[in-house]
């Protein structure tokens, strides 16, 4: 088989692009995602395109029953070279004390609990070919934190210890670990933290040009592209319009 890489969360956004990205690039994948119709259709795509081949997962990566139906791939599939720790979001921007419990829980499930679950599971496959490399995202919400992202913020910080517990404890089997935290991104995030608030959506990327999943993809596939004895360990990646999470140059296209 071709190199492989499992992409969670590749149903839209970065995962995505990642997916369509490294397809080119002659990787066979694991696409995982919670909308199984999309999963289907982006795999018939590059199967189509690319002539790859390519194994689908719907599942959430906050439920670790699910992700543990990782375990029930072929042999042949548990050889990952690439795990991408794409899937991730946003709930809800109120102060702390008018925080929603259950946008919290969501975070925290998805964004640490989730990434922890498939992370575990993927490891301990590249532990056993003494190989890999695992790209996590995070956000620059990971390095900074603004005003009502208080648990948002949180987790993302929590995403860049991870990124650093890893490294320590996956060197000795010759695992690299990069961690990835763009700025604001023009996905579906923005219209999940909204709630599907459409509109509200749209006026965070008003006035200027925001990074686009593409964008993050590529700098996704540099980092994995390097040689063996090169490990990218922290990249952050910012629009030329923005130059912290609260700082923004509207005229700036």
């Amino acid at each position: 088989m071709s190199k492989i890489a499992l992409i969670t969360g590749a149903t839209a956004g970065i995962g995505e692009a990642c997916a369509r990205l490294f397809a080119q690039q002659n990787y066979d994948l694991i696409i995982t995602g919670r909308r199984t119709e999309r999963l289907d259709a982006l795999a018939q795509d590059l199967v189509k395109e690319f002539g790859i081949q390519v194994n689908t997962l719907t599942m959430d990566v906050r439920n670790k029953e699910e992700v543990e139906k990782l375990e029930t791939l072929s042999d042949d599939w548990k050889k990952v070279d690439v795990l991408i720790n794409n899937a991730g979001l946003s709930q809800g921007m109120d102060p702390i004390n008018a925080g929603n419990t259950t946008d919290w829980e969501v975070m925290i499930d998805t964004n640490i609990k989730g990434l922890l679950y498939v992370t575990k599971v993927v490891s301990n496959w590249m532990i056993k070919h003494k190989s890999g490399h695992i790209v996590n995202l995070g956000s620059i919400a990971g390095k900074e934190t603004y005003l009502n992202g208080n648990v948002y913020c949180a987790t993302k910080h929590a995403v860049d210890s991870l990124n650093k517990a890893m490294r320590i404890d996956l060197l000795p089997h010759k695992i690299k670990v990069t961690g990835v935290h763009p700025g604001a991104v023009d996905t579906e995030f923005s219209e999940v933290r909204f709630h599907g608030d459409q509109q509200r959506a749209r006026k965070v990327y008003e006035g200027y040009e925001p990074l686009h999943a593409l964008d993050i993809a590529e700098t996704i596939w540099f980092a994995v592209s390097r040689p063996f004895h090169v490990n990218l360990n922290d990249m952050i990646v910012m629009p030329t319009a923005q130059a912290s999470t609260s700082h923004h140059l509207k005229e700036l296209s």
